[in-house]
């Protein structure tokens, strides 16, 4: 027995939508592989979340030689050379920032104290050095934000001692007793 039909239309709750979103992401990732290797076709998948989170999926090893035949068979009499230099370079900064990102959370790795055994020594002095300015960078924000507290209670003190010392100075006045 078969699962009854399921309207088709967007899931309010935003949990069950992610939940639902990562199942069937996956499942069409399966069903395009299984197309791919029963079938040997060229099969190629770009998925992107609501967050912008590319998921992709390709059969060959190039995903550009997919789009560009992509790209000719579909738009054969458009102007393909355009629109497949425009999805080449739009491939080719998805990869340099892909690589950047890649890089760039390396490095956060690296900062955290984590995934140190790959790095070369000169990696670790580039490391250490990078530490060391950072730590002189915050020490130094520090003392001046200490240095701008001193002085403001410095300035709080002054008043104080200027109010003290003037009512030192008028006469006290005797209130009798009841």
């Amino acid at each position: 027995m078969g699962r009854g039909k399921v309207e088709l239309k967007r899931i309010e709750n935003k949990i069950n939508r992610q939940v639902t979103f990562a199942k069937r992401r996956n499942g069409l990732l399966k069903k395009a592989y299984e197309l791919s290797v029963l079938c040997d076709a060229e099969v190629a998948l770009i998925i992107f979340s609501t967050r912008g989170k590319l998921y992709e999926f390709c059969s060959t090893s190039s995903m550009l030689k997919t789009l560009d035949k992509y790209q000719k068979s579909s738009y054969a009499a458009l102007e393909t050379s355009t629109s497949a230099k425009e999805t080449q370079n739009n491939y080719q900064e998805y990869l340099r920032l892909k690589a950047r990102v890649e890089i760039l959370q390396q490095s956060q790795r690296n900062l955290l104290g984590e995934e140190l055994g790959s790095l070369s020594t000169k990696e670790l002095d580039q490391l250490e050095h990078q530490l060391d300015m950072s730590l002189k960078q915050i020490r130094c924000t520090k003392t001046q934000f200490m240095l701008d507290q001193l002085s403001d209670l410095q300035g709080k003190e002054q008043v104080l001692e200027e109010a003290n010392s003037s009512l030192r100075r008028k006469p006290c006045i005797d209130i009798p007793a009841r």
